[in-house]
């Protein structure tokens, strides 16, 4: 993370500074989920765990075998923790499960999911994107998400894929289908299409108070899943990000990688890209 001073803080002030807590890609594992919160309010101690920021950073699919049990648990932290304020920011794996879904919001031009495809189509027969039931106006992430790649090993990663680009198999059988189903979009509660819907894309916070080696300064802090890109008006990708446009076929914010590494220097910036 990086950032720019905003107002020192007076350090003969004996002002109790709320805890901040950014919490990156959880991706299906609930036990290392658990064992992160347990070690959280240890750590902390009861009285800033209590009263704690949380703010995940996306990314609660896919990868682990237990995405349910981990939507589970998010969506029980405002009534099990009510004096703490929760974040949820949506990850690219993320964006795709709700697209698959039907969740996502849609722009007030009213354009149809289906021209997001354009932009990727050449990769559509490698990928072995989805075309069963609900296809013909889904978001191009959602097609791939559910789809069934061609080749089986992802020389990036060094790793095989479980069954789509993104992974997916795992968060299919969290809900007891096969992986590619369109009995998903009935398995999946309400519940949990609502907490996919109403994810964020960004936030923002003001007078965050981080350490330094010159002491305590404060910041604006803004969190989105991987970060701005820096060769662009930060003010405009806010604004997007915001609206959170579903015309566009890949969010940078949500899924680059080394264009948004080189983050801004105004502010401070956390994203789960940055590798805290």
């Amino acid at each position: 993370m990086e950032g720019r001073n905003v107002e020192a803080q007076d350090p003969n002030s004996t002002q109790k500074h709320r805890v901040v807590c950014c919490i990156g890609d959880l991706h299906g594992y609930v036990t290392k989920l658990q064992r992160l919160w347990t070690n959280l309010e240890t750590l902390m101690g009861p009285s800033d765990f209590e009263s704690a920021l949380v703010i995940f950073l996306g990314d609660y699919c896919d990868r682990g075998p237990d995405t349910r049990k981990v939507i589970d648990f998010l969506i029980s932290l405002p009534s099990k923790y009510p004096k703490q304020s929760h974040v949820f920011l949506c990850g690219n794996h993320d964006l795709a499960f709700g697209a698959f879904l039907g969740v996502l919001p849609r722009h007030p031009d009213g354009s149809p999911f289906s021209e997001t495809w354009k932009e990727y189509e050449m990769n559509e027969e490698r990928e072995g994107w989805y075309k069963g039931e609900g296809f013909e106006n889904m978001h191009v992430q959602g097609r791939r998400w559910a789809g069934k790649i061609t080749v089986r090993f992802n020389a990036l990663k060094g790793t095989e894929y479980k069954g789509s680009i993104y992974d997916a198999c795992p968060t299919f059988e969290s809900y007891g289908v096969p992986h590619g189903s369109a009995d998903l979009m009935k398995a999946v509660p309400d519940e949990h299409k609502k907490f996919l819907a109403d994810l964020v894309w960004v936030h923002e916070e003001d007078n965050i108070s981080i350490e330094t080696e010159e002491g305590i300064k404060n910041c604006k802090l803004i969190a989105v899943h991987a970060g701005l890109e820096k060769d662009k008006e930060i003010q405009k990708q806010m604004e997007s990000l915001k609206a959170r446009d579903t015309r566009i076929s890949k969010v940078e914010a949500l899924s680059g990688r080394k264009n948004v590494w080189e983050i801004p220097q105004d502010n401070l910036l956390v994203g789960s890209s940055m590798r805290m």
